[in-house]
């Protein structure tokens, strides 16, 4: 039936009819593969960003297995993705004009292609409409309903890409304020629900877009910005009431017009730049740059800069000049100089609007343009002529102090001051140094300077910058002028002439021989000086003399080559001379003296010690002949055993085995062990001949199959050395000084003890004192006392008697000590009580004793001693024929017992 031409007409009606069941049928048999038309017609904003999504380019394939791949025409500006959604790749203004490039898609198997052509249309501006205009909303239906034309049947494409909506910032509403109506064709036969998703809706910032899910009408909630959004991208969803998706979502694309709502605002609100001074017009100075966070493609973000005023205004009002459009700030006129002017502030004010003063927004900053210097001033000397004077052989002396003045900044290139000398210095004796804070030129002498050859320098010197001047300068590049340098005349050191000097001599000079004669010279010829005076510094030896007018020199000794003080036959002396100048003044000179060897020393044995076997095998004795002397008065040396004593030839024989070196060994079979003393004589090969009978002690011994000793301990230990000795005795004087320090020491603590001055009991003491109780004894322990000094007096050294008269610390004498009569000797020493008794009464008539009880300490003296002054102990005499009178002198602490003795009969 589907052959025939009415069954399509049928099959179309039957379509239209059941269109929700059988859709997907009827549209395969209409289904041709490509784009579903030839140019595509889209209307954008002009401004398109980067990323921007501009339009949706719909693709049918009739076997949905196929992998299309979408490419432009135009790849640096627009990009087509999978979806097919055309993105811009880069920022740009869209022109007048329409935009137009091709799409072209590719099946990536069979390599088959189709294209189209979009034509972008950029919408018109925004040109306030009337408020009834503003209300009328679009309406957009998805999917677009099919339009019957004239044969043949031509139907749109079902997605379209809703060109992006325009909405002003800073809107003040009402709100919310409606946008657009979106409604599917299929609202008539299904309930429909619709919904927006995507940032500003759903997403963050969410709420600011909103839709009713009735009737499809967009809204925006609030004013907008656009310096924080520029742009939404919005989708909108159409589903059944079961959340079935009816139709494919939508694209709305919202952009934010702007406004000029923001000032220019400057980066910095203070800008500092410089400029040379002598700068011509057209110099570049600085830029400043202000930002507008409004558009910037907009006249809203379009600034202009211009000069408000400028400070100081010389030379000229109109020093600089600005690019209103970069902000460059040149100079526009010459005459710029550090030395009158050394600073600019310009205020700089950026408007937008491109500058148009009634509507725009403007902001003001500023400009600081330091002048810099340049070399435009060379130095100046302040003088012509400059003078100084040194003392002669002085360096490192400034002579001179070089002033110049430079009206250019301090302590730059362009104002250091370089100094060179151009004449009067042939020797290089002076240099110039400049003082880093002064600019100065130090004028410094480097080299001695001899009065006696110059008296006086006169210098040409020059000064000029460390940089060269600028151009166009019409000063000289330096200054020069002149330096005159008087050189004072000093007293000048002597010195010796030759120095050192060296004389050769043979070894021998005997003492009081004329040696040489070494003088020295004064170079001080213009001074009125006597002679010089010459003396010794350093003799080592003490070999030597000099005289002191004329500097002959003679030995006071006899020269030794041989002398511990000549090193390589070289002996050294030191001698001054001196003058009488002011101040005077000495130099030194040495006097080298080559001793020649002469033959004053005979050669020794060496070593002095040697030991051998008491058998002829083996008892070789290697010995070596030193002689002082060096050639040709040392060696080869002969080498003999002396004639006497007959033993020595007997037991010894000598062999002589190089020139220096020679054997002695046993002539005998066999020696008994010990020590002998062989004497060798050595003569060497001096003219004349010096020879020497050396004694080498040679130990005998017992010695084993190897060939060495086996009693060599036994030999030496027959006897100490002396090393051994002297330790001995040095130990013994050691041990002796520390026993007499022992015994000195002892001896002191016992006179320390016995000269103790006497006890007072605490108790019977009136004075003032510290008491104390329950003090116990150490028991049977305690019980160490010295009766032997109450039994045995006679025993007692003298030094442990105390001597007669001794007083207690608090007596006060008044008569002279009284003499005791000598008493008897005890029968028995163990009769106590008769030796007290005396005590007693000697101390009862006692004047000198003090007018209180106190405590006695008794001695039993023994025959022919005397007594010392005892305190009264239960006195029978009153002491009234005392007089205590005096005690009221000695001070509050005797006023009671002046009291109690001195008051009278009560």
């Amino acid at each position: 039936l589907c052959k025939m031409q009415g069954c399509l007409h049928v099959l179309h009606t039957f379509c239209l009819v059941f269109q929700a069941p059988i859709k997907a049928t009827c549209e395969d048999l209409s289904c041709k593969t490509g784009f579903p038309e030839d140019v595509h017609s889209a209307v954008v904003s002009r401004s398109v960003h980067g990323g921007q999504p501009l339009l949706n380019v719909r693709f049918r394939s009739c076997d949905g297995n196929k992998k299309i791949h979408f490419g432009s025409s135009e790849p640096g500006d627009f990009r087509v993705g999978e979806d097919g959604v055309v993105y811009a790749e880069r920022s740009f203004q869209l022109s007048a004009e329409p935009t137009e490039f091709v799409v072209s898609a590719q099946d990536k198997e069979t390599q088959q292609e189709w294209q189209m052509r979009v034509k972008l249309t950029p919408e018109p501006a925004f040109t306030g409409a009337s408020e009834k205009d503003q209300r009328k909303i679009e309406e957009i239906i998805f999917p677009w309903q099919q339009y019957k034309h004239s044969s043949p049947l031509k139907r749109q494409k079902r997605d379209w890409v809703i060109p992006p909506i325009n909405l002003p910032e800073n809107s003040k509403g009402p709100f919310p304020q409606e946008l657009v109506r979106i409604r599917s064709d299929r609202d008539k036969s299904l309930s429909l629900r619709y919904s927006v998703t995507g940032p500003g809706a759903d997403q963050p910032p969410t709420g600011i877009f909103i839709i009713n899910p009735i009737s499809g009408q967009l809204s925006v909630t609030k004013p907008l910005d656009r310096e924080q959004i520029a742009s939404f991208h919005l989708r909108a969803h159409a589903v059944d009431v079961n959340g079935n998706q009816v139709e494919n979502p939508i694209d709305i694309v919202i952009n934010v017009i702007d406004m000029n709502d923001n000032r220019p605002e400057f980066l910095h609100q203070v800008w500092n730049g410089t400029v040379p001074e002598g700068s011509k017009p057209g110099t570049y100075v600085m830029t400043v740059t202000a930002i507008d966070a409004d558009d910037p493609n907009a006249q809203n973000g379009m600034l202009r800069y211009r000069i408000l005023s400028q400070a100081p205004s010389s030379p000229s009002p109109n020093m600089f000049t600005i690019n209103n459009e970069t902000g460059d700030i040149i100079t526009v006129a010459a005459g710029l100089d550090r030395e009158k002017v050394q600073q600019y502030t310009l205020i700089i004010q950026a408007t937008d609007m491109e500058g148009n003063p009634t509507y725009g927004l403007s902001n003001t900053a500023t400009a600081v343009i330091a002048v810099t210097d340049v070399n435009d001033n060379p130095p100046e000397f302040t003088a012509m002529t400059f003078y100084g004077e040194v003392p002669e052989n002085r360096v490192d002396v400034i002579v001179a102090n070089l002033t110049v003045t430079d009206k250019d900044q301090p302590h730059t290139p362009a104002w250091n001051a370089l100094y060179r000398m151009t004449g009067g210095d042939p020797t290089g004796r002076f240099t110039i140094l400049t003082d880093p804070n002064s600019n100065d030129g130090l004028v410094t002498v480097v080299k001695p300077i001899d009065f006696e050859t110059n008296r006086m320098f006169v210098l040409t010197v020059a000064a000029e910058n460390q940089v060269p001047l600028a151009k166009g300068i019409q000063h000289p590049p330096q200054s020069t002028a002149t330096v005159s340098i008087t050189v004072i005349d000093v007293n000048e050191s002597p010195y010796f002439v030759p120095n050192p000097k060296l004389v050769r001599q043979e070894e021998g000079l005997m003492a009081g021989s004329m040696l040489t004669t070494f003088t020295a010279q004064d170079p001080d010829r213009y001074m009125q000086q006597t002679s010089l005076r010459y003396s010794k510094l350093s003799d080592p030896a003490n070999w030597l003399k000099i005289d002191p007018v004329n500097g002959q020199i003679t030995t006071t000794a006899v020269l030794d080559r041989e002398s511990i003080y000549v090193q390589n036959n070289m002996y050294n002396a030191t001698f001054l001379a001196s003058d009488n100048g002011i101040p005077p003044m000495s130099g030194t000179g040495t006097l080298q003296i080559y001793l020649l060897d002469i033959n004053d020393n005979a050669p020794q044995v060496h070593p002095k010690e040697a030991t051998t076997c008491e058998t002829l095998q083996p008892n070789a004795i290697n010995i070596t002949a030193v002689d002082p002397d060096i050639d040709p008065n040392a060696g080869p040396f002969a080498f003999e055993l002396p004639d006497t004593p007959a033993s020595i030839k007997r037991n010894w024989t000598i062999v002589r085995i190089s020139g220096d070196h020679a054997q002695l060994s046993l002539r005998i079979r066999f020696l008994e062990a010990g020590i002998y003393d062989v004497p060798i004589v050595i003569t060497d090969s001096g003219n004349p001949h010096a020879s020497s009978t050396s004694l080498l002690k040679v130990k005998v011994c017992q010695c084993d199959l190897n060939g060495d000793c086996t009693d060599v301990d036994r030999i030496v230990g027959a006897g100490l050395g002396t090393g051994a000795i002297i330790a001995i005795l040095l130990c013994i004087i050691i041990l002796l000084i520390l026993v007499l320090m022992f015994v000195v020491w002892m001896k002191r603590r016992d006179k320390e003890r016995q000269a103790k001055q006497l006890l007072i009991d605490p108790e019977d003491d009136v004075r003032d004192n510290i008491l104390k109780y329950d003090e116990e004894g150490g028991g049977e322990e305690d019980q160490d006392y010295d009766l032997s000094q109450l039994q045995q007096p006679d025993t007692l050294e003298p030094d442990a008697i105390k001597p007669v008269g001794i007083r207690r610390l608090d007596e006060r004498p008044i008569h002279a000590e009284p003499q005791y009569p000598v008493r008897s000797a005890a029968p028995h020493p163990g009769d106590i009580g008769d030796f007290i008794n005396e005590g007693l009464k000697a101390a009862d008539n006692d004047p000198t004793a003090p007018p209180y009880d106190s405590l006695l300490v008794f001695d039993y003296e023994g025959s022919g001693s005397t007594a010392g002054s005892l305190s009264s102990l239960n006195s029978s005499s009153s002491g009234g024929e005392q007089d205590y009178d005096y005690l009221n002198d000695w001070g509050p602490r005797f006023k009671k017992l002046a009291d109690m003795y001195g008051g009278g009969d009560d």
